[in-house]
């Protein structure tokens, strides 16, 4: 039995767009191959996660699944599958009423049902099934051959690539399969470092092939997961430090994970909580120009269990000072 793909996600039948999205990106980031190297059922689990987004986050396949399962596809296509027939590999017309449908082609034209088909059934097979007879192969007017079509440039496709926070700021070899576009190969990409939520990278020739012509390009639309502690803001990152209440009053050296490596802090003594430090050029780095900054934003914390004597202790240095932190504070 298909494995249901709101399951596969961890979903309610009736998420929406945002829950699918949340739900991805978090089964994407925990099973991706970059992750699990070595590990073949992540990466099997990985590839099923992108196969049940890709058919969830697009509405009318979802429609689709909800109302057929598994066997969507198979019926969204209708009644006209190419290569159905025993084993000519040709279109089957299997249960379908040629002249119900078509008209006065089945008949050879004629004033009836129309159709547009002047000779009849050779003129509807020879321009459904691409045969060489009927009136293609007499030429056009006065003689001549129609020349034939030059090849085709396959269509490009479209793919949402999910990396990690860490890899859009420091760039670097994303490898990924990209399920939903008919391609079932592993590729690879080079991620630029500071690329943008939203940037597109397209890979020439590996969109849809097409025989005899070129293939079409494979567009890459990025989707940066979140960081549970820095955020973007334009070239900077902003990261809100947790400090103690010592650290604060008496002021510290402090150590920061930075793009480059860990960097030291001075907290400067009587600091408050809200207080905005810059790191000059700790932020995103970037191919031309000057890298960003790091914003950080120190947070007094106290430990979850004080002990009484710390918070006697509190107590009597709160009563020892002359200290209004709400005074003037009105509506």
């Amino acid at each position: 039995m298909a494995e249901d793909l709101y399951q596969t996600l961890g979903v309610a039948r009736d998420a929406d767009k945002t829950d699918l999205q949340k739900a991805y990106r978090k089964l994407a980031r925990k099973y991706h191959p970059d992750m699990n190297p070595d590990d073949k059922a992540a990466q099997e689990k990985f590839k099923r996660v992108q196969e049940a987004y890709e058919v969830l986050s697009d509405e009318q396949k979802r429609a689709a699944y909800d109302r057929y399962g598994s066997d969507f596809e198979k019926i969204r296509g209708g009644g006209f599958h190419p290569g159905a027939a025993g084993g000519g590999g040709g279109p089957s017309f299997e249960g379908l009423d040629l002249e119900q449908i078509f008209g006065a082609a089945g008949r050879g034209g004629g004033g009836g049902g129309g159709g547009g088909f002047e000779n009849g059934f050779n003129d509807f097979f020879e321009q459904i099934l691409g045969g060489g007879g009927g009136a293609r192969g007499r030429g056009g007017p006065g003689g001549r051959r129609p020349q034939p079509a030059p090849p085709q440039r396959g269509a490009n496709l479209r793919y949402e690539l999910s990396i990690s926070f860490e890899k859009s700021v420091l760039g670097g070899k994303a490898e990924f399969y990209p399920t939903g576009t008919g391609k079932h190969e592993k590729l690879s990409v080079t991620i630029p470092a500071g690329v943008e939520n939203g940037a597109k990278i397209r890979l020439r020739g590996q969109g849809q092939a097409v025989p005899g012509g070129e293939p079409g390009d494979l567009i890459l639309t990025i989707q940066i997961d979140d960081h549970p502690h820095f955020e973007r803001v334009g070239r900077n990152l902003e990261l809100k430090l947790p400090i103690t209440v010592y650290e604060a009053a008496v002021g510290a050296k402090v150590d920061v994970p930075t793009p480059k490596g860990t960097v030291t802090l001075s907290i400067p003594a009587g600091s408050r909580s809200g207080k905005r430090l810059r790191l000059k050029g700790q932020g995103i780095p970037f191919a031309t120009g000057n890298p960003g900054d790091l914003i950080v934003e120190l947070q007094i914390q106290l430990p979850e269990n004080l002990s009484e004597e710390a918070i006697e202790w509190i107590k009597q240095v709160d009563e020892s000072q002359v200290f209004q932190p709400r005074e003037g504070l009105k509506f």
